[in-house]
């Protein structure tokens, strides 16, 4: 399967973790071709990237492209800003691109309990796999 890894920048190393995992599985996992100048920095360093290259890079769209003819996405929704499994705007975006082009839509972790965003994310039936990446079929 092929499943593009979404999630806040603030955790790149996980996704990257996770994308390792997914190809040791079987999988053809991916993340923006963006990822690689966030490993290894600050919390605060990565948020001035993450700026830059929404602004600049046209980071949305990157991703996008990187999405035509996958599978699936795997949300990596973890704690963010004293939010449990937190999931931002721009992820909520993808979710939503994920949905447009009928892929399956993984959460790593529960639905945030985020108002307005819950129910959107409950309405395209995402399947939580609470870490378990071997439930990914």
């Amino acid at each position: 399967m092929r499943i593009g890894i979404i999630g806040s920048m603030q955790y790149t190393e996980k996704m990257l973790e996770a994308r390792d995992e997914l190809i040791k599985l079987g999988h053809n996992a991916f993340v923006t071709n963006l990822a690689s100048p966030f490993v290894g920095k600050t919390d605060g360093e990565k948020e001035h990237i993450k700026i830059d290259q929404k602004n600049n890079q046209d980071a949305i769209r990157e991703f996008w492209k990187l999405m035509q003819g996958s599978d699936a996405v795997l949300v990596m929704n973890f704690d963010k800003h004293s939010v449990k499994n937190y999931i931002g705007g721009n992820t909520l975006m993808e979710i939503g691109f994920a949905h447009v082009l009928d892929q399956k839509i993984f959460l790593y972790n529960p639905i945030p309990d985020i108002p307005y965003y819950k129910s959107e994310i409950e309405a395209v039936k995402p399947i939580i796999i609470n870490g378990d990446l071997s439930k990914i079929v």
